[in-house]
């Protein structure tokens, strides 16, 4: 049995740890809130970009006229996996469910007999992802300096996915991070950006009007595919943010609670241990008095 100055340490150890998970909880809280705003304004933009991608594709078709970009390069051998995570841990499970998401993925292209390479932005995902797909892995990304994710961060990723599929290093490419949804709930999200992912819609503007584009589609589509790239890509690390703040402050307010639960527990067993020793002092003491 632990002695009381053994008690009393742990208690003290773990109300030192409590105001930590207390102080990182509200750091990430207060971090939530822009966070969550970025993301949730970026969504329009990144979704009426689609839109109107869509509607340019649907004028160009499924031709050899249509950019690389949109329809591919009609090969399907091998395929790149973007995987964004957090350069910091204490999150719960934000990175695990984001890089079990990607592993899934490429555990079954690699059973069809594809060739998986990754592009990983984000110092934990490589962590995680260097023991089984080390060969794999052509390059990491960190972004541990930046204190707020901007388009300048996301461009040079987007470009940089582009140039290696120009050099025809990879087929399709897939992107993947946490669309965030609340405090509590983060989804992981799989995202293809080569050939690109459009939604089935009639028109930019869901009225189903005809447009004329001027220049025409192909010229408007090879200025705004590779942009659109950047976009998503953009999208995919402001939703990130605000999913690893969310988990963050959930994460650390079960820390709290369960270390508050802990030190009431030791609290009860150093007060009984206590007791013990005053009581058999006090028994040995009146024993003693009664020999006399």
């Amino acid at each position: 049995m632990p002695s009381l100055k053994d008690l009393r340490n742990r208690i003290s150890s773990v109300k030192s740890t409590q105001k930590i998970t207390k102080a990182m909880q509200m750091v990430a809280a207060a971090k939530l809130r822009r966070a969550q705003m970025a993301a949730e304004a970026a969504r329009p933009f990144a979704e009426r970009m689609e839109k109107v991608l869509a509607n340019l594709a649907r004028g160009v078709g499924d031709g050899a006229q249509a950019p690389k970009l949109l329809a591919g390069n009609g090969q399907d051998r091998t395929h790149l996996l973007v995987v964004c995570t957090a350069e910091r841990g204490l999150c719960g499970a934000f990175n695990g469910s984001i890089v079990r998401l990607a592993r899934e993925h490429a555990n079954r292209l690699a059973r069809e007999g594809k060739t998986v390479k990754m592009l990983l932005v984000g110092k934990k995902g490589y962590e995680q992802l260097r023991r089984q797909f080390e060969a794999q892995i052509v390059e990491v990304i960190e972004l541990r300096n930046v204190k707020s994710v901007g388009f300048g961060d996301a461009d040079p990723i987007g470009k940089k996915i582009i140039a290696m599929f120009e050099a025809g290093e990879f087929d399709v490419c897939t992107l993947f991070f946490s669309r965030f949804r609340s405090v509590i709930s983060q989804i992981p999200t799989a995202l293809r950006l080569i050939p690109a992912e459009l939604p089935a819609t009639a028109d930019a503007t869901g009225t189903g009007a005809a447009y004329d584009y001027e220049p025409g589609e192909d010229e408007i589509l090879a200025a705004l595919l590779p942009r659109n790239i950047s976009i998503q890509v953009f999208r995919a690390l402001l939703e990130n943010a605000a999913s690893e703040q969310g988990s963050r402050m959930s994460a650390m307010d079960n820390a709290t609670r369960n270390a508050g639960e802990m030190i009431k527990k030791q609290t009860q067993i150093y007060n009984r241990s206590r007791q013990a020793m005053i009581t058999k002092e006090l028994i040995e003491i009146i024993s003693g008095a009664e020999a006399l």
